[in-house]
């Protein structure tokens, strides 16, 4: 099951007796578990009827023994059980056998981040319950997220405010949230969040330094490319993190160079891009700034310094990130 299908089946009342939440999305699976509780136990019993374990630390029959226990002045008792992935395979067993037979007044809730469907526990989870998959969001799935969460707020996202949002802040989905509800707090009773009202309010995050390099970048600005860099590299931004953020950079420009070459009309270019209208024509500029030979040199200096991060060669990475910049710049040795 989807992270989207589970929010359906609670939309339409109905409840499963057991679910584990799985994958790499930790905000999914937390609003999602406290959607479920919001509807399985009320806040006046959860006193009486809410029960929480850590895999690392419980037992397997204390958990089957407390799903057991009749649900008190309410319909459901809620069972949860964090950080499953924890279960001991002693644990796992008798749970195993409990959940075969779920007792029909507990909703029994496992989180984990990963699964293994070969073992008895999880065949019999996928029998009798849900196995609902909280995967991160693609990053074109980003905006449908954003758009979400501002109706929520009550408000409406510019398209362009959306891709500005994920740009300096990244796919945190819990930062992404929290940085929307900063800038709808700033808006006011205005319905519409815009462009400029992100850069507003977003622009003291660190990630906003990492949009100045990589345009830094595209622009063949070596001073202000090293200015942008030694600022996020001070903040302690991760040298792939960063790496990752300048190569999609570049894949932009390298995909809006061959359409301009094409003679592909602006507005489809747009589209067959993946840029959003508002940050195209800042791109086609700096694609205006390579040829495709400079291009091709780029992308290979950007697999020359990933494969030294990651292979332990680069015994001080500030200095290898920073000279990739010189060599995008054109600075650095042929």
């Amino acid at each position: 099951m989807k992270i989207d299908e589970f929010h359906k089946a609670i939309a339409r009342g109905e409840i499963s007796p057991l679910y584990y939440f799985h994958g790499d999305e930790p905000y999914l699976m937390e609003r999602a578990v406290k959607r479920l509780m919001e509807f399985v136990v009320a806040p006046d019993f959860r006193d009486f009827n809410l029960d929480v374990f850590y895999g690392n630390e419980c037992k397997g029959d204390e958990v089957a023994s407390v799903a057991q226990t009749l649900p008190m002045f309410a319909e459901w008792r809620m069972v949860l059980v964090k950080r499953a992935g924890d279960l001991s395979q002693a644990a796992l067993e008798i749970l195993a056998s409990c959940i075969a037979d779920p007792p029909p007044t507990t909703c029994l809730v496992f989180v984990g981040e990963k699964l293994d469907q070969r073992k008895k526990f999880f065949l019999e989870m996928k029998k009798k319950g849900e196995l609902v998959e909280c995967k991160r969001p693609y990053e074109n799935q980003l905006g449908a997220f954003i758009r979400e969460e501002a109706r929520g707020l009550g408000k409406r996202v510019e398209p362009a405010a959306a891709d500005m949002l994920v740009y300096l802040v990244g796919n945190n989905l819990g930062e992404l949230t929290t940085q929307l509800e900063k800038v709808a707090l700033f808006v006011g009773q205005r319905e519409t969040i815009s462009v400029e009202d992100v850069r507003g309010i977003v622009s003291d995050t660190k990630v906003e330094s990492v949009f100045d390099l990589t345009n830094a970048l595209g622009e063949r600005d070596l001073g202000k490319a090293l200015r942008s860099l030694a600022t996020i590299l001070r903040d302690g931004e991760a040298p792939l993190m960063l790496l990752a953020m300048i190569a999609r950079h570049f894949r932009q420009l390298w995909r809006v160079r061959d359409l301009m070459a094409q003679k592909t009309p602006q507005q489809d270019m747009s589209r067959l891009s993946g840029v959003n209208p508002y940050f195209l024509k800042g791109v086609m500029a700096q694609a205006r700034n390579f040829t495709a030979a400079e291009l091709r040199k780029v992308f290979e200096n950007l697999y020359a310094t990933d494969l030294a991060l990651k292979g332990g060669g680069a015994k001080r990475p500030a200095l290898t990130v920073e000279r990739l910049v010189m060599d995008v710049c054109g600075i650095g040795p042929k």
